[in-house]
């Protein structure tokens, strides 16, 4: 046990015995409790204030208990000197300690005998708060019991308060008579109090000695000590002794409640430091409070210290004592490792306590009493840089420095000591090593970021985690911001003029040559900060100065990058304060453009120009900022737009591009907004007269950036619209162009003029050189913009939907332009360079159906709008089809020469357009798109291919698609992919020709002539060697004739088909059979046998002697079989108008056949014709006198009389004739007979 614990209780021990002897071991109170009844009294129903740590409903939500000395209004009174209790202690007796006394006189009869029964009450108090049980029940009894003393005991404290201010007088002089014995009792009794309040408190002893579980019901003891100070200050205040007695008694309270703070202390984290309270619980801190209006009351009053003196004392010696010093110590049980944080925390949170009233209210606008003169001492020391300053104490310190600085008065001594440590440590990071990330200092990634920072920095709000987010040297720039704000706002006086000094001076030459890049960001910081709070042009007037101090040479490209973030921040703040920045955007886009220059030169090496992209991207993204954060473009942004892009643009790779680009699409979109909003004010009726010119001076300001635009960027973007691999970013710029020239005409480039919105048009939506997947994605922009169409209406452009059709259908027929060879569209479109959007393109799809005379077209002929639901192929089909309809239904001559051109107009120079597809040959999904659209356009345009009109269209066709010059050289051929694709789609343009060739026009004969060289060159390449298979009946020239096309163009095409092949594949040469004859038989008998023809004759006399033919001479059995059922369809067909008559066309054939091959094929023809009986018995009887005679002429020409070889073969014939046989035998032998 320590000394001042063994002395306390050796004193304690002398207090108790004279305790007992004056009670001489039985109690006989003055008055009886068993002879006097009980009176009820208001004192005995109203609740006396105490300390209380539980907060209940009636407390209202406020810090304090309503039973404590503040809520309670027990402070107020006594400073105020009114009565403690006035409704109390009425009555003539009073209750103290279950004894019934005279009110009037107990005190002053009885003192000893009542602090003795005081002293007795407070033993058991301590008894009791020391006994631990874990019975619930008798842990309740115990509380019961405890409360019941506790409240014996503030009714004795009460008492004493109301008997003094009520029944004591004033102490009579000396030269007065002797008294009354009881007015010299009553005379003595204020050193009697002294005396018995001086035993209490050294029976009670410390409060920081107390264990935790006597300090935790042990509050009601302090009051004791808080009753004697206040009641004893305002009685007998102008006794030496007794001042001296209440100082000392202060002084150790204080001490008391620091020790405890310093023991909570121990478990507080630095990032906790505004969080965590001193006190550990609520009786504390309304404890704290109670002596800060008690003392700061006393010094006012009696020009004593006031509570801070108080404090000091304390702190001094703590301090004192962490150094090594002798003096006093706080306490020999505690020591506190962190002295000068453990002052700040204090001070801190005991500051906060100010706001509470002396009725326990919070006032927020209550000016509050500093502390200053210590403080700076105390900062000086956290500041100072030869004890080794730690960021993670010092960050604290300053925190709560800050916290100071909101809650007091202004101080700029507070700032001119910090800053005489930062201006030393500019270059320092200010990390904490244990925070991690969080802690660790980084250079702020842009100008918005750095003013982002600066607004932190100046606004009042404090979060208590600002700890881990902000360092300390943003702490002191939030307490430079807030000791200017304040001081403008509070003393009228500018801190500024007093600080300004101090702070330039700290830099010159040597100094800002010595700033690392952190240095920089700090410097930036600072004066960012001060600009913010002082005047902005003074600050950068001298910002601008001392970094002209630097030589660029000598900085790093991050410095530079650096400097120039730091000027853009200032220039975001004109923007925020409605500056001009004409005089910094222009230094800053010069020393841009000196940069530029470098980097475009082909002489400054690879490395160089990658080293200096960080600086030109910082400029660029800085830009950005200036011109999404400015709200109206009005201050000269235009500056910052010079000849260093058009440098700049030309030199970048694609990777930097793409982030120009970016940028200029954000400045184009930013500069039509806020001038579409500034038009909008200057069209409103109701504008006073003041506010007119704004909206007007922006408008110029907005021609002069336009123009800056056109001039510096939109050459670039010009020269890019005939690039093989664009940029989708182009086609937004170059839309983003196209809408600023119908905003502001005036501004554009002369070449753009008269009328610059349809020159924009032409140069990327309407040009066939530009790529489809620009354009599509330009015109995704615009096609829908009804302010545009309008502006293409007021122009006279009428064909806008025309040309913007052909760009659509173009596109769809470029889509695969880039593709690589092997390539398919299952392939993701990000992997192919170039490649047209899918999803732009249907997008586009969608939007061109949506024109007027799109859907006027559609609703012409009658067609399910629902294809912009689908792919672009079928949507093309569809209006491919919905053209060629529509003029079908037109009746005037003039409707179909204007929807011819218009035609024209849709498809454009297709083959021109298309030609990388024949030119790459092997590009199978572009081949297959284009032969499939152009068959198409044949088929059902064929009306309109037969116009004169569309004359040269019509043959560049057939010459490029169908009959190109590769297709007649033998060595060489046409490409695989190119000759797939005609066999796809070449049934399309065999219908659409032979429609062609029955209108009567002037190039009939030539197409006709073309169709024929076009059967007969695919018919051939298109033929397998043998019938079987798939290949005759896929046949693309039997697909175009088996669709349902109208009769007379099925007919000639039909006609031209079995001329071919007649005259191509079924002549023999000599007694040789042509090659694949099966194969072509094979492919005569489908088209035969899937549809009958309208000219039976014809084909009969075309087909039938070559068939016949095939079947005399060829022995293959397959020939033989496929004749055969070749016959059968000729003979059917035929039969087929009169089924009930013999077809003198067959007839006719026959004969003539019989007639050129009997004579030498006698054998042969027999048994054809015993073939052909076979499907028509009756077409051969009608030949037997033909027959008959024909043996006669040979039997007559050989000179030899009877051939019985082919009267044999002919009987056999007859045998199968029948009757009409039987007859013609009889008749040839009876002939033979009679000869």
């Amino acid at each position: 046990m320590n000394c001042s614990l063994w002395n306390r209780n050796k004193e304690k021990e002398q207090i108790q015995r004279k305790m007992d002897d004056n009670f001489g071991g039985s109690l006989t109170p003055p008055v009886s409790p068993n002879v006097i009844e009980m009176m009820e009294t208001d004192m005995e129903c109203c609740r006396l204030p105490c300390f209380s740590c539980v907060l209940g409903q009636r407390d209202g939500g406020k810090s304090f208990s309503a039973d404590g000395y503040l809520a309670s209004g027990s402070l107020n009174r006594l400073l105020l000197r009114l009565d403690p209790s006035p409704t109390g202690y009425e009555a003539d007796t009073v209750d103290i300690f279950g004894f019934r006394w005279v009110t009037e006189m107990a005190l002053v009869e009885s003192p000893k005998l009542l602090f003795g029964l005081f002293r007795q009450q407070i033993s058991r108090l301590e008894g009791l708060a020391q006994a631990t049980s874990c019975d619930f029940g008798h842990a309740n009894s115990v509380y019961v019991e405890a409360d019941e003393i506790r409240q014996q005991c503030i009714n004795f404290l009460q008492y004493i308060k109301v008997f003094i201010f009520r029944y004591l007088e004033s102490s009579r002089g000396l030269n007065e008579e002797p008294a009354h014995p009881y007015e010299e009792l009553e005379a003595q009794l204020p050193s009697v109090l002294v005396e018995e309040l001086h035993a209490l408190t050294l029976f009670i002893g410390q409060l920081r000695e107390h264990s935790s579980n006597i300090l935790a019901n042990f509050s009601i003891q302090n009051q004791g000590k808080v009753i004697y100070a206040h009641q004893f200050m305002d009685l007998t205040g102008e006794n030496l002794t007794n001042v001296s007695l209440f100082e000392d008694h202060c002084f150790n309270l204080l001490r008391d409640l620091i020790v405890l703070a310093v023991n909570k202390y121990t478990k507080v984290r630095p990032s906790e430091v505004l969080t965590t309270c001193h006190y550990q619980c609520s009786c504390i801190k309304e404890l704290w409070v109670l002596l800060i209006h008690l003392l700061d009351h006393r010094n006012k009053a009696s020009q004593t210290e006031n509570f801070w003196s108080c404090c000091n004392n304390h702190f001094r010696n703590l301090l004192q004592e962490a150094a090594g010093v002798e003096g006093v110590r706080l306490c020999d049980a505690t020591h506190c490792k962190d002295p000068q944080g453990f002052i700040w925390w204090l001070v801190t949170h005991l500051t906060m306590l100010y706001v509470f009233d002396r009725n326990g209210i919070t006032q927020e606008k209550k000016q509050i009493g500093s502390n200053w003169s210590f403080m700076e001492e105390l900062l000086k020391r956290s500041s100072n840089n030869q004890t080794g300053v730690l960021e993670e104490h010092l960050r604290m310190h300053v925190q709560c420095c800050l916290t100071l600085c909101d809650l007091w008065d202004t101080n700029s001594n507070a700032v001119s000591i910090l800053w005489e440590y930062y201006s030393k440590n500019l270059n320092s990071a200010f990390n904490i090593p244990w925070l991690g990330l969080k802690g660790l200092a980084s250079v702020s990634k842009s100008p918005l970021s750095m003013l982002e920072i600066t607004k932190t920095c100046c606004c009042g709000d404090q979060s208590p985690n600002l700890y881990q987010s902000q360092n300390s040297f943003q702490f002191f720039l939030r307490i430079l911001a807030l000791q200017i704000t304040k001081g403008k706002a509070t003393n009228g006086t500018h801190p500024w003029k007093q600080l300004k000094g101090r702070i330039y001076s700290k830099f010159h030459q040597r100094k800002m040559q010595e700033l690392t890049e952190l240095g920089l960001q700090n410097f930036f910081s600072l004066f960012l900060v001060l600009a913010a709070v002082t005047g902005i042009e003074d600050v950068v007037s001298r910002v601008s100065e001392l970094l002209d101090l630097l030589k660029p040479s000598q900085l790093s490209i991050a410095q530079q990058s650096l400097i120039w973030k730091g000027y853009f921040a200032f220039l975001l703040m004109y923007e925020e304060k409605n500056v001009d920045i004409s005089v910094l955007a222009t230094k800053l886009s010069n020393n841009f453009q000196n940069v530029t220059k470098e980097f475009y030169l082909k002489t400054t090496d690879h490395t160089r120009k990658v080293t200096l992209w960080p600086l030109l991207s910082t400029y660029i993204e800085a830009v950005q900022e200036v011109f999404e954060t400015s709200s109206c473009l009005h201050l000269s942004e235009e500056k910052l737009l010079n000849e260093g892009f058009s440098l700049l643009y030309r030199a970048c790779r694609e990777s930097e591009l793409n982030t120009a680009l970016m940028f200029l699409q954000v400045v184009l979109a930013r500069l039509r907004s806020v001038h579409k909003r500034s038009i909008q004010l200057l069209q409103q009726p109701r504008v006073s007269s003041h506010s007119i010119p704004v909206p007007l001076v922006a408008k110029e300001r907005h021609l002069a950036i336009a123009t800056a635009l056109w001039r510096n960027f939109f050459p670039f973007v010009k020269s890019q619209r005939l690039s093989q691999t664009p940029s989708s970013q182009v086609a937004d710029i170059a839309a983003g162009f196209t809408l600023l020239a119908m905003d502001m005409p005036n501004t554009a480039p002369s070449d753009l003029q008269p009328q610059p919105l349809i020159s924009m048009l032409q140069l990327f939506g309407w040009d066939d050189m530009v790529h489809p997947q620009l354009v599509c994605r330009y015109l995704s922009h615009l096609i829908e913009n009804s302010a545009l169409v309008d502006a293409l209406t007021s122009l006279g452009c009428s064909s806008y939907q025309t040309s913007s059709v052909h760009s659509w259908f173009r596109c769809v027929l470029q889509q695969h332009m880039n593709q690589t060879v092997g390539v398919t569209e299952k392939l993701d479109s990000t992997h192919t360079t170039g490649r047209v959007n899918k999803e732009q393109l249907a997008g586009l799809t969608r939007i061109v159906y949506k024109l007027p005379e799109v859907e006027s077209l559609l609703l012409q002929a009658q067609l399910d709008q629902s294809a912009v639901k689908v792919e672009p192929k079928t949507a093309v089909f569809i209006f491919i089809k919905a053209v060629g309809k529509t003029y079908t239904q037109l009746q005037t001559l003039g409707d179909k020469s204007a929807l011819v051109s218009k035609a024209l107009d849709y498809v454009g120079d297709i083959l021109k357009y298309t030609k990388p597809y024949l030119a790459n040959k092997g590009l199978p999904d572009g081949l297959q798109l284009m032969y499939w659209t152009v068959g198409c356009i044949v088929k059902h345009w064929a009306l309109i291919l037969a116009t004169s009109k569309a004359q040269q269209l019509l043959f560049r066709i057939i010459d490029c698609l169908l009959l190109p010059h590769t297709l007649f050289q033998q060595d060489k051929g046409l490409p695989p992919a190119m000759l797939s694709a005609i066999r796809d789609n070449l049934s399309l343009y065999l219908q659409g020709l032979s429609a062609i060739i029955g209108q009567t026009t002037v190039q009939t004969t030539y197409v006709k002539q073309q169709l024929r060289n076009i059967i007969q060159q695919y018919f051939g390449r298109f033929l397998p060697s043998s019938p079987t298979g798939s290949g005759i009946v896929n046949h693309p020239i039997l697909l175009a004739l088996c669709e349902s096309i109208p009769n007379t163009q099925h007919q000639t095409l039909r006609n031209m088909v079995l001329l071919v092949l007649n005259e191509n594949y079924m002549q023999f040469r000599g007694h040789a059979p042509p090659p694949r004859l099966a194969a072509v038989l094979s492919f005569l008998h489908e088209l035969l046998r899937r549809n009958q023809t309208s000219d039976a004759t014809s084909e009969t006399k075309l087909l039938l002697p070559t068939v016949l033919k095939c079947s005399m001479f060829v022995n293959e059995q397959q020939v033989k079989q496929l004749t055969l059922e070749i016959m059968q369809c000729i003979i059917e067909n035929c039969q087929s108008s009169n089924p009930s008559q013999v077809c003198p066309h067959l007839t006719s054939v026959l004969r003539h056949f019989i007639q050129e091959y009997i004579g030498i094929y006698d054998h042969q023809v027999y048994n054809l014709m015993e073939l052909i009986a076979g499907l028509n018995r009756d077409l051969v009887i009608g030949l037997i006198p033909t027959l008959s005679q024909m043996l006669k002429d040979t039997e007559h020409k050989r000179g030899l009389g009877r051939n019985n070889s082919q009267r044999e073969s002919y009987r056999r014939l007859l045998i199968l004739l029948g009757e009409e046989g039987q007859a013609e035998i009889i008749k040839l032998e009876k002939e033979c007979d009679d000869a």
